[in-house]
């Protein structure tokens, strides 16, 4: 089946020379034809989407309560389970030094999209059945440059980053709540955990701004446009 997204993936792998497959994520209430797993935590989910696996996930298959809630697919813990939380987070995970600075990260980032829908899809772009609320990379540092500069080529406005946090906040839930293009590294549970490579960078485009991405290849330096550069910007031969 040829789709817009499916093009649009094309573009960018072949310019980008991307190994890792681009990630559709889709928030529904639908139920298309995927498989829904027994158990599945998001992050780990990322990691077999792009290399070529498809899920729908809803809060009964989720496998991190954290992930559930940062999705919106549960409410956010409260009361006891919220204490019980604040307690792994601090003395058993230990990625933040106290409550408060827990309550910061909530606090000063995005909140979750609670309620938003009953499922989230998960599956590489070029093979999603429905239209992705968001396009997840997995890419090293330089193909993560190109693909920002692709993304802003056009209107100039900057990206405003959000690294801290869970993977599946800053990865999904930030650029889907927020609509901005989002570069982190995720959180580095996540990363042990599944065992990413140590050079993966993630990039999420809201998909609405795909089309001007893809647009932007033939015109701008970090896509296939020829750079020129006059002489006087370029490095003198005798500079070590």
């Amino acid at each position: 089946m040829v789709t817009t997204w499916n093009k649009e993936t094309a573009a960018l792998v072949e310019v980008l020379g991307l190994e890792k497959k681009p990630v559709a994520i889709t928030f529904t209430n639908d139920e298309p034809d995927v498989p829904r797993p027994k158990s599945k935590y998001l992050c780990r989910a990322i990691k077999q989407a792009a290399d070529g696996r498809s899920f729908l996930i809803d809060m009964e298959c989720s496998g991190c309560k954290g992930g559930s809630f940062h999705c919106g697919l549960t409410p956010p813990p409260q009361g006891k389970a919220r204490r019980t939380l604040q307690e792994f987070l601090t003395s058993g995970e230990r990625l933040t030094a106290s409550i408060v600075s827990f309550l910061r990260m909530e606090e000063l980032g995005s909140p979750p999209p609670t309620g938003l829908s009953d499922r989230i899809f998960l599956g590489p772009m070029e093979e999603a059945p429905i239209r992705p609320d968001l396009a997840l990379f997995l890419c090293d540092a330089e193909q993560a440059c190109r693909i920002l500069v692709l993304d802003n080529f056009w209107d100039g406005v900057p990206q405003q980053p959000q690294v801290s946090g869970s993977m599946c906040h800053s990865a999904i839930a930030y650029p889907l709540v927020t609509g901005n293009t989002n570069v982190t590294f995720g959180d580095w549970t996540a990363r042990r955990v599944q065992k990413y490579d140590r050079h993966t960078v993630f990039v999420t485009i809201p998909y609405e701004r795909m089309a001007n991405l893809v647009r932007a290849i033939p015109e701008c330096s970090a896509g296939d446009a020829t750079a020129e550069m006059p002489p006087e910007f370029l490095p003198s031969p005798d500079d070590d």
